[in-house]
Order: structure tokens, then sequence, then C-alpha cells
């Protein structure tokens, strides 16, 4: 990379910032890419507290602010990050953020899509859902945003076995280190 082409990162996040810790840690000593800061759309989340550990601006927005008005739309237009990641963002992105950012938005679920994807299916609702299921395995999948919920191009996707003693927690618990490990790397592969 050529000085001065420092890669911007802006994040969403509505919960514990698990993920965000991840990748600010990964990208911590890294010369080349920056988090701008990170949008929450919970005024209580324990994001919060992660990014003031970390030193990242953390930024609070309503769901007017996200839906009826350009206002998200205007920060992330003066913020101009190279990427944006959903790490742990649970609203649908509005059609005009990723028109306006198309390709360059990214997002990561805790199953191996197409299964286990849509509308209420995050979290814990997608392990039990593969528990309940019988599966012998899940994963992650980091994909593209696009207009419908979990159906963005596939950039990657990695797996764990499921054994019949796992509980719902214990999918839970593997497929977390897989995020962990993998989308860090996409960010710094998809940004380099």
């Amino acid at each position: 990379m050529q000085a001065g082409s420092r890669k911007k990162l802006v994040l969403f996040a509505s919960g514990s910032g698990t993920n965000v810790e991840a990748i600010a840690n990964y990208f911590q000593d890294h010369p080349d890419v920056s988090i701008s800061a990170v949008l929450t759309n919970k005024r209580d989340a324990k994001v919060i507290d992660r990014c003031n550990r970390l030193n990242i601006s953390v930024l609070y927005f309503n769901k007017w602010a996200f839906y009826r008005s350009d206002t998200v739309l205007e920060i992330l237009r003066r913020l101009n990050p190279d990427l944006i990641v959903l790490a742990g963002f649970m609203w649908k992105v509005p059609d005009t953020i990723v028109q306006d950012f198309e390709d360059r938005i990214i997002n990561i679920h805790p199953a191996l899509l197409p299964k286990y994807g849509g509308k209420g299916m995050y979290g814990m609702h997608v392990h039990n859902a593969v528990k309940n299921a019988g599966d012998t395995e899940s994963g992650i999948t980091i994909h593209y945003v696009n207009e419908a919920y979990d159906e963005g191009a596939i950039i990657r996707q990695a797996q764990i076995p499921v054994l019949p003693e796992d509980s719902a927690e214990d999918i839970a618990k593997k497929v977390h280190q897989l995020e962990y490990q993998h989308y860090p790397e996409v960010i710094k592969e998809l940004l380099t």
C-alpha cells in the first residue's frame, strides 16, 4: 500500500461487541487499517463499554435516524469508509445505505447460509434451530449485504462439527471461535 492509503472501517454492532473487540485487536498494530467509528442502535449496548476501553469512537442512533431520515447515511458519507462491517448488528440495513455503499458492506452470520438465514434468525435462535434439526455441522457465513436478509454474495464459509452431545450453547461457543478467527482475516483480504 502507498503512504497515505490507510483503509478505514466503520463497524455496526447491537450487542456485547465481542466481534468488534476481536477486529480491533486484530488491526491494533496494523499501520494500514483503522476503525473510524462503531455505530450502535442500542443505547445500553455493552459494545459501548468495549469501545471506551479500546479508545474507539462510538455513535448511538435510533430507528428514526436509521430508517426515516438520512442521518446515518450522511454520517457514513462523511466518514467515507472503505468497508462497513456488521458485527452483531440486528437491524436490516436500509436500501439507501446498501445502494450508496454497494459491495462495501459485509455481515457475518452464525450458520452455513442459506440454512438458518432470514428475519429473526440470529444468535441463539440459529444455534437452537441447528440443534433441533439434528445437523452434524454448523459454522459461519461471511457475505456481502444486499437488500434482503442474509442473501448477499457469500465471501467465505467455515464449518465446525456438531456432536450429538453438543448443546445449543456448545454450538454457539464453537461458532464464536470461528467468527473471531475468520472475520478479521476476511476484512484484511477485502481491504488489501
